[in-house]
């Protein structure tokens, strides 16, 4: 089994306002990732929260559950996701771990990566747009004692760097896979592309 973790705990410093509860059509930014997820079929869904926690937590509906991260000032990115793999059960084989501000990531793009660790279910899976590096990635769990492991300074990026040459890249066809929302410009540029 492949369980997901959508990291959903940070501040949004740079937009200014809890970008995870913003209006995205009928829901809200993280809602539609939680939907794309669902539609993907992802069964699994645990969603890492901090900031703005029962905000967050009040978009996350069965089946998904949430976990909170009470150090989400301080730990980064890399707290949350060590956070995330630790409640996941024994039985996942892997986890999908994606942005909770990635709303115009497609279901498609998810089901790629999917069916790519179905293949190669030891291998470090990542999504390539135009050659860029994006998210979500599926970390299988022979890796996950060395993440576990890390702690500050050290990142997840850092983790993907040092184990470049494993990586098995899956070239998907929607820029949704590099693309997240970090400014109030990001925001109105994709809410008009949506």
């Amino acid at each position: 089994m492949i369980s997901a973790i959508v990291l959903a705990a940070g501040e949004s410093k740079r937009m200014g306002r809890p970008k995870m509860i913003l209006p995205w059509g009928e829901t809200t930014v993280l809602g539609q990732v939680l939907a794309t997820f669902k539609a993907a079929g992802v069964e699994d869904l645990v969603v890492v929260t901090g900031a703005m926690r029962r905000q967050v937590e009040a978009l996350v509906a069965p089946p998904a559950r949430a976990v909170y991260n009470q150090d989400y000032a301080g730990g980064e990115m890399l707290g949350s996701l060590q956070i995330g793999l630790r409640s996941l059960g024994e039985n996942t084989a892997a986890a999908l771990i994606g942005l909770g501000d990635q709303p115009q990531l497609e279901a498609a793009t998810l089901q790629r990566l999917l069916a790519a660790a179905a293949q190669r279910p030891e291998a470090l899976i990542v999504p390539s747009f135009e050659m860029r590096r994006g998210h979500p990635w599926i970390l299988p769990r022979s890796l996950w004692p060395e993440l576990l492991l890390m702690g500050p300074p050290d990142s997840p990026r850092e983790f993907l760097a040092r184990h470049a040459a494993e990586i098995h890249y899956v070239s998907v066809d929607s820029p949704g896979a590099i693309q997240d929302l970090d400014t109030p410009e990001d925001y109105r540029r994709a809410r008009s592309q949506a």
